[in-house]
This record gives structure tokens, sequence and C-alpha cells, in this order.
């Protein structure tokens, strides 16, 4: 690169932006965390002055996007000034001086912890949450906090207290949720990474819906404390099919953030941390074992999003990948989606009022024993007892088996993270009587949104979502890798592959 000052650098940057020939690479707000680090050492501009040019970048265009909905540049500047300070001494941390942002659910001490709920506008957190903590002190500087869905429980980012967020690629569509504002944050350029969180596709949704990318660790890597509603006590547990984890532009900053942030929580003494992560089992894209599945027993794939997966097992194929389209080992992916219905609204009903659990326990009751669909599972899974719930667990672990069993043959299983792109804004009150169309037939809108986010959630496996094409409306299409248990490393080699031999996250129109 010729010698250049920084204030070049970045006028030259906004001028090929202008001139319309920028990629990601070459624009500033769009470089990736590991591209600002190097930048950032090689002094070819400053933490500061890239946190002024993204807090500016914010205040002109996210009035169109209402993704970063808490914003706290005073103190990133202040960050950022701190960080600048330590790279002049030689401090070589993973994330020192680069710009982030965080979900709004976790707690950031001085910011208010919301989820969205009116009753709680007022309530501001004392401490960082553990997995911002532990981003602080890789150097992150935090810029704000990203919209969410109510009580995080939609595929949509919109809420009383915070309005609604768009998609930067069409801003009549959803960026997906409940780490919507995350993604749409990531993909207009406000920033290198985002923490958020999933448990019904929350992380895995709008990394599909906005072209970036998203890891659903394995369950129990990545601690959660502080990841928690507003006042409740930042306990060191980790609650059934829940995870935190990291969101970027590329593969390769997913695997730096999980790094950082993944292992044991000092406040904790659950075994569970003391399983070590394995190694990746392959490095090189031809090498791995792929099983490719487009097609789900409960739910349809719409034509876009089963011909880019087609598109991407053509590549493989071509790049000398061994692709399976079936397998005898696969669990029957139905009964995965409704023992995962039962124990989803078993966790999400727990805190739900006692008026409310009693009326819906007893419509469960009255639900005919032959009613399979998932709507009746969810139903039976708010007035699950102990013992069903216990019966449940049984028969999730025999589905664990079946994977492990899988995972022995293949290395990886490729799949949609839902059967539809990016939909159109809808906020009628129950999510229980919305509709999804899939080529022009209506389907249950949670049944939609939930049957590709059972198998990695119920079972605990790592899941990634990379982008991989564009569809109907030039939408993007991201791919879900789901890798076995504590293999995060093996899920995360198989994304930065294929963003090394295909590409990865493009600009939404207008925002370079």
């Amino acid at each position: 690169m010729p010698d250049l000052t920084r204030r070049e650098v970045l006028i030259g940057a906004a001028a090929l932006v202008a001139a319309g020939t920028a990629r990601a690479d070459e624009t500033p707000e769009y470089l990736s965390a590991a591209q600002v680090v190097d930048a950032l050492r090689a002094k070819r501009f400053s933490s500061l002055e890239l946190t002024d040019r993204l807090i500016a970048r914010i205040e002109r265009l996210d009035a169109n996007l209402n993704a970063v909905i808490v914003r706290d540049f005073d103190r990133a500047r202040e960050a950022a000034r701190a960080a600048d300070a330590a790279l002049a001494r030689g401090d070589n941390r993973p994330l020192l001086g680069v710009p982030i942002t965080v979900k709004e659910s976790f707690n950031v001490a001085g910011l208010p912890t919301t989820w969205g709920i009116p009753q709680a506008k007022d309530f501001k957190a004392r401490d960082d949450a553990l997995i911002v903590t532990r981003a602080r002190n890789a150097g992150a500087v935090v810029l704000g906090k990203t919209n969410v869905s109510l009580v995080l429980g939609d595929w949509q980012s919109y809420n009383a207290i915070y309005g609604v967020t768009r998609n930067p690629w069409n801003p009549e569509r959803t960026p997906g949720g409940s780490s919507g504002g995350s993604a749409a944050a990531l993909a207009a350029g406000f920033g290198a990474l985002s923490l958020g969180s999933d448990i019904g596709g929350s992380l895995r949704v709008p990394a599909h819906f906005c072209g970036i990318a998203a890891l659903k660790p394995s369950h129990g890597l990545v601690p959660s404390r502080g990841h928690a509603p507003p006042g409740a006590r930042p306990l060191p547990r980790e609650v059934d099919l829940a995870v935190v984890g990291p969101m970027a532009r590329t593969a390769a900053d997913l695997a730096r953030v999980f790094d950082i942030i993944a292992g044991p929580d000092e406040l904790a003494s659950g075994v569970g941390y003391r399983l070590a992560l394995r190694a990746p089992r392959q490095q090189e894209l031809k090498n791995f074992r792929v099983l490719m599945i487009d097609s789900h027993p409960l739910m349809p794939t719409s034509a876009p999003v089963k011909a880019a997966l087609e598109r991407l097992a053509g590549r493989l194929e071509r790049a000398g990948v061994k692709v399976e389209r079936s397998h005898r080992l696969l669990p029957d992916l139905g009964e995965v989606a409704r023992v995962y219905m039962r124990l989803l609204m078993s966790f999400t009903a727990a805190n739900w009022p006692r008026d409310l659990y009693d009326r819906l326990r007893g419509i469960a009751a009255s639900l005919p024993a032959d009613d399979k669909s998932l709507a009746a599972e969810r139903a039976r899974g708010i007035a699950l007892s102990h013992r069903d719930w216990v019966i449940a667990d049984v028969m999730r672990s025999g589905q664990q088996a079946q994977w492990r069993a899988l995972f022995a043959e293949v290395d990886v299983v490729l799949c949609p993270t839902m059967p539809v792109t990016a939909f159109a804004h809808d906020h009628s009150d129950r999510q229980e009587v919305r509709r999804l169309e899939i080529d022009g037939q209506s389907f249950p809108y949670l049944d939609v949104g939930l049957v590709w986010a059972a198998a990695a959630t119920s079972m605990g496996l790592p899941a990634a979502v990379v982008p991989i094409d564009r569809g109907d409306h030039a939408l993007p299409i991201g791919v879900q890798i789901v890798g076995p248990y504590l293999e995060d490393r093996t899920v995360l080699a198989f994304a930065m592959a294929l963003e090394r031999e295909f590409g990865g996250f493009t600009l939404p129109p207008g925002y370079a």
C-alpha cells in the first residue's frame, strides 16, 4: 500500500464508494474486524478516527433502519482514545480498537436493558454481561445496543419502546429477529461485529435475512451470565436450549470472537465447562464430507431457497467435495421438531402469568391424542409437567445419539436457515394466527420460523449461517451449517472455506 496519510486513506475510500466501485474490504466502514486490527496496527487510521466515522454513519443512515437504538457514543470515543494509547504502547489484544454493537438484551453497565418490554423502559444495568466484559477486555469499543423483538420472541425486531427495525436490503422487509437490529447494523456498516442470542433462530434467521454471518455455539460453551430479562439477577447458569454468540460479516471474524467469548464462567462450577473444544476435522473445502438437506417433512422450502442450496451443492461438487443428498442415519426431522416444540414452550411459558398459564393448560388438555401438529406440540409444551418434561428430555437424548452416529460419517450438515427469504413486516398482535406464504401456499407463521431452528437448538449443536446467494427480489439467502457437539471449530472451518472459495458478504444497494 502507498505511504498515505490516515486522512487520505479515509477520503480515498469515500471516493471509491462515490464511484460505485468499492468492495466491502475497500471501505473502512465495511472492513472486517481482522482488517481493522491490521489497519490500526499499521497506523493507517486510528480507532478514534474509525469510531467517529462510524458514529457519523449511524447518525446519517440509521434513521431509515432504526438498528442502533441505544447509543453510547461518548463512552465509545473514550474507549477508542484508550485503545489508541494502548496500541501506541504495543498492546496487541485481538479486538483492540474495533468498534462493535451489542444486542439490547445484554446488560451493559449504565444502559437500558428492556427486552422491548414497556414496563421495563427505565431499567438500567449496573454491570456488563460476561460476554460484553470479555469483548471489552479484548479491546472492543462498544458503540451502542441494537433493537430486538418484544421479549426476544419473534423473527421481526420491533417493540413499543424503540419501534421497528428495517432490512437494509429492502426497508419493507424484516431484518429478522430477535437479533435483527444487530444483523441490520452489520449489513449497513455500523461496526464490524455484534453480539446476539438464539433459542429459536434468533442469531441464524437475521443472518440469513440480512446476508451476514452468525454462529450459534454448542450449548453451554459461551456463558450467558448477564443475558437475562430486565431486573433479573445475572446468575452463572445456562438455561435449556438458549445460547449467546457472535455475529459478523465474515466467518473468520466469527472464529476470532468465538475464541474470545467461549470458556467457563468464572462463577460457575458445572462439569459441562470442563469439556474441551475439538480441533476442526478438516481445513480444505474438498476434504469435508457434506450432507445437504433441502426438504423438511413438515414444511416445504421455497423455490428460491431450494434453488440457492442446489446451486451451492453444484459448486461444492465441482470443487471436489463429496455431497450426499440423503443419509440412512439422519434422524426423523419431524420428530425432532415435535420434541423441540415441547421443550421450547415449556421453557418459554415458565414465567407467564398464572391465569394465562392455567387457561392454556386447559386448552392443551383438550387436544386429541393423535394431533401431532406443531401447534398442538407447542400447546402441550406450555403445560408440561416435570414428569412429561423428563420424558421429552429422554426422547431428546435418543435423538442426540442419532446425530452423533450421523456425524461419525459426515462432517457437516447443510440445510435452510428458514424456508423463505426476508418477508414483509407483519405486526399483527398474535403470532399464532399470522401466516407466511411459501410459493403461493399459506402456512402457520410459527411453524415456518421454527422447523429449521429445531435440530441444532434442541440437540445443542453448533450451527453457523453464512450468505451464499440471493433469491426473490434480490434478497440474501444464507446456508445453515450444522456440526457435531463441541465441534464449533469444524463448523467455522467449513464456513471460512466456503468464503474463500465462493465469496461471502456483499454490500446492500445504496449502502456503499
